[in-house]
């Protein structure tokens, strides 16, 4: 496992970032456990969750994810210090009017929350997962500034940012003198291009900032599971399914092959790969719900696609 630097920030982090979705959700806190377990034993450290993960299942409440990773680093007995939290907040966590947005008054509930289930004082990064279009930009940053004065977070970013907005968000922070976001994390995979590619890459690659994609295997079609004909059951399937069309269905087979004459390497690993050939990207998040599937992601490390590799699959997927 190779580490790089987290954006302009000195803190390293594993090439690959261990998403949490899954975590109480479709996958329990078991086998959550031993995810985690392999993944820090492969030389994971950087994990990524949220306060609203997983809300959306019925009989959830949110924090879920937060809380497994809390249990896990206590049982593990893994000192704190060799693990890079990242979390975020911004999306409803319940049923009170403030109780979502990037409001001062939001977040500084939120990240006691979230610090609470977590078991920790700190965390690493701290992300406003949406922005806020009915909270000022510079309310979000003096309140995140303070959280960093206090001690209870090291490092802000964000994610699911527009490009006027985190544009907006930099020339805050640097006009206030204020704690400046240091990542993104975008929607960015093979064939999800566009929406990070058109202007967010050119501001994150203007200001330094460090972009950890999430969904990289596209809710799972970038694996391969999916294919003309074949009826497969899956949580991400509605997700999964605008993908399918007959660009993407070649894609596959492309992608396929070239994973046989680099040395028996799966789709998934082949997706990963693209995004790991990328100066841009620091660390894409997997999702994995089983040990045997963070394992495949994993190997993608192995696999170094040469510049003429990488143009093809960019031909592949180009947007107009």
């Amino acid at each position: 496992m190779e580490y790089r630097y987290l954006g302009r920030t000195g803190l390293k982090v594993s090439e690959i970032c261990l998403g949490s979705m899954q975590f109480g959700w479709t996958a329990g806190a078991e086998l959550s456990y031993q995810i985690l377990g392999a993944a820090y034993d492969a030389g994971v450290n950087f994990i990524d969750t949220a306060d609203v993960y997983s809300r959306w299942v019925k009989g959830n409440k949110g924090g879920e994810a937060e809380t497994i990773i809390g249990n896990w680093i206590k049982r593990s007995g893994i000192p704190r210090h060799q693990l890079v939290i990242a979390t975020k907040v911004r999306t409803r966590v319940g049923d009170g009017p403030n109780d979502e947005g990037l409001s001062r008054a939001h977040i500084l509930l939120a990240v006691e929350a979230s610090l609470r289930r977590l078991q920790t004082d700190y965390i690493d990064l701290y992300q406003a997962h949406w922005h806020d279009e009915g909270v000022r930009i510079e309310e979000t940053l003096r309140a995140f500034d303070d959280l960093v004065h206090q001690g209870k977070v090291r490092y802000i970013g964000c994610s699911n940012y527009p490009a006027w907005r985190l544009t907006e968000a930099v020339w805050t922070s640097e006009h206030y003198g204020l704690t400046r976001y240091e990542t993104l994390q975008p929607h960015y995979n093979l064939v999800h291009r566009a929406e990070f590619e058109r202007e967010l890459a050119g501001v994150c690659r203007a200001y330094g900032l460090g972009v950890i994609p999430y969904s990289p295997l596209a809710a799972g079609f970038l694996t391969g599971k999916y294919r003309p004909g074949r009826s497969i059951e899956s949580a991400r399937l509605n997700r999964a399914s605008q993908h399918f069309n007959e660009r993407n269905w070649a894609l596959l087979d492309q992608m396929e092959q070239l994973g046989k004459d680099k040395g028996d390497y799966s789709i998934s690993q082949v997706a990963l790969a693209w995004l790991l050939a990328d100066p841009l990207v620091t660390s894409p998040i997997i999702g994995p719900r089983t040990p045997e599937q963070l394992q495949d992601n994993l190997r993608a490390t192995q696999l170094k696609l040469t510049q003429d590799d990488k143009k093809l699959l960019d031909e592949a997927t180009r947007w107009e």
